[in-house]
C-alpha cells in the first residue's frame, strides 16, 4: 500500500502509523506547519519543535508592518532593513549564517536568487492583504535597490549592513528551509523511545512547512518515503507523480503558490531580479531534493528563476541534489538521479534530462 506525505501542496496520508502523540499543526512562518514524529513523539518534543519555528520566525521574518518607530516588534532582519544605508546592525550568528548562504546562491545563480529582493516584495505585496500591480516606474525604482553585493557581513564584528537607504532583505525563499533543518536537528537529538528503558531507535518524521518537506529517516521496513508532487494546474491535493527518497528535504516553488489577479491576468510571487515582474519562462514549478532544506529552499527559487536550461545545469553541477521541472506544456524534466514516477492519468509526460 502506498503512502503519500504532502501538505499543503502535499497530502499527508499516513494510514496505520503508530503515534504516541498525533501529528501537530500550527500557523507559523507564514503558513500552516505540520510535524509527525511517529514512534516516540511526545508532547514535549512537539512543543520544542514548534517553539523553534517561532524562534526562527522571530529572527528572520520580514515584517516591517509590525515594527514600531523605535523598532518595537521588529525582528533582527527588520532592524537590518531599518538601518539600511545608516549603520551596521548586530545580528545573531545563525542569521549571519543564513545570509551568507543566501549570498552563496545569489552568486551561484548570477543574482536570479537575491536576498535583497525586499523592496520588490514590499511593492507587489503578493501574499499579503493588499496585493497590487505596481507602476512601471515604481517597479524600476524598487529593482534599482536589488543587489546582493550591497549586503556586507562582518563576522568579526557580528554585523550585517545594507549599503543604500531603501534596500531591504527578504529571506522568504530560504528561512523556512532553515527552520526545517533546525527541526530535524532537534528530532535527531532525541534518540530513544519514551519509557523506562529508553530503547534506542533511528528517528523518522515528516516535517511539512507549506511546500517545504523534510522526510527524516525512512519508513518502517527500511523503505523509501513516497512523496506526491502537486499538479500545479489543478487544485491542491491532486498530484502529477510520486517521488521516492529517504532522509532528504523536498522543496517546491511554483506559480500557483501565492497569486492574485488584476486586469484578467494572474500574478505570482516569484519575482524576477531582471525586470521586477513575476517570472514567466515556461515553467510551472520546480522541486528540489537535497540533504539540506536550507539549500533546497534557496535552490528551488534560483532554479525556477533561471529557467529550465540554466536551472537544470545548476542542479546537475551540485552534489547530492536533484530536481523536477514542470513546464507549461505539461512536460516534466527530471535530473539524472531522481527516483520519480508520473501517475497514470495521461496529463503529463516525462522528457529526457537532455531535452531543451
Amino acid at each position: 500500500m502506498y503512502r503519500l506525505f504532502l501538505l499543503p501542496f502535499f497530502a499527508f496520508l499516513c494510514l496505520s502509523c503508530f503515534r504516541e502523540v498525533p501529528a501537530q499543526w500550527e500557523s507559523v512562518l507564514g503558513t500552516v506547519c505540520g510535524v509527525n514524529l511517529f514512534e516516540g513523539g511526545t508532547k514535549a518534543e512537539y512543543d520544542a519543535v514548534f517553539a523553534e519555528f517561532r524562534r526562527v520566525e522571530g529572527i528572520m521574518a520580514f515584517t516591517p508592518a509590525s515594527s514600531g518607530p523605535k523598532g518595537e516588534g521588529a525582528t533582527a532582519l527588520d532592524l537590518i532593513n531599518q538601518n539600511a544605508g545608516i549603520r551596521p546592525v548586530q545580528a545573531p550568528e545563525e542569521l549571519l549564517d543564513v545570509l551568507e548562504r543566501a549570498c552563496y546562491y545569489a552568486e551561484l545563480s548570477a543574482g536570479a536568487f537575491d536576498p535583497t529582493v525586499g523592496p520588490l516584495v514590499r511593492l507587489w505585496g503578493i501574499g499579503g492583504e493588499s496585493p497590487r500591480l505596481p507602476s512601471a516606474a515604481g517597479i524600476q525604482e524598487a529593482l534599482d535597490l536589488v543587489d546582493w553585493k550591497d549586503l556586507l557581513i562582518d563576522r568579526k564584528a557580528g554585523t550585517a549592513f545594507l549599503r543604500r537607504r531603501g534596500q531591504a532583505l527578504d529571506l522568504g525563499a530560504i528561512a523556512k528551509g532553515y527552520a526545517a533543518d533546525r527541526a530535524a536537528a532537534i528530532i535527531r537529538e532525541k534518540t530513544g523511545l519514551p519509557g523506562v528503558f529508553r530503547l534506542p531507535v533511528k528517528r523518522r518524521a515528516i516535517i511539512d512547512l507549506g511546500g517545504n518537506i523534510f522526510a527524516l529517516g525512512e519508513r518502517r521496513g527500511r523503505k523509501n518515503w513516497r512523496i506526491g508532487i502537486q499538479d500545479p494546474l489543478r487544485e491542491r491535493g491532486v498530484y502529477l507523480g510520486v517521488l521516492e527518497l529517504k532522509d532528504k528535504s523536498v522543496v517546491t516553488s511554483g506559480v500557483y503558490e501565492r497569486v492574485f489577479e488584476e486586469g484578467g491576468r494572474r500574478y505570482h510571487h516569484i519575482l524576477s531580479t531582471r525586470d521586477g515582474y513575476p517570472v514567466w519562462n515556461g515553467l510551472l514549478s520546480v522541486t528540489i531534493i537535497a540533504d539540506s532544506s536550507t539549500d533546497a529552499d534557496a535552490l528551488s527559487t534560483a532554479a525556477f528563476a533561471l529557467g529550465l536550461e540554466k536551472g537544470l545545469a545548476l542542479v546537475e553541477s551540485l552534489p547530492d541534489t536533484e530536481a523536477i521541472f514542470v513546464r507549461e506544456d505539461r512536460a516534466v524534466v527530471v535530473s539524472s538521479g531522481t527516483l520519480f514516477k508520473l501517475l497514470d492519468d495521461g496529463d503529463y509526460r516525462l522528457v529526457s534530462v537532455t531535452a531543451p
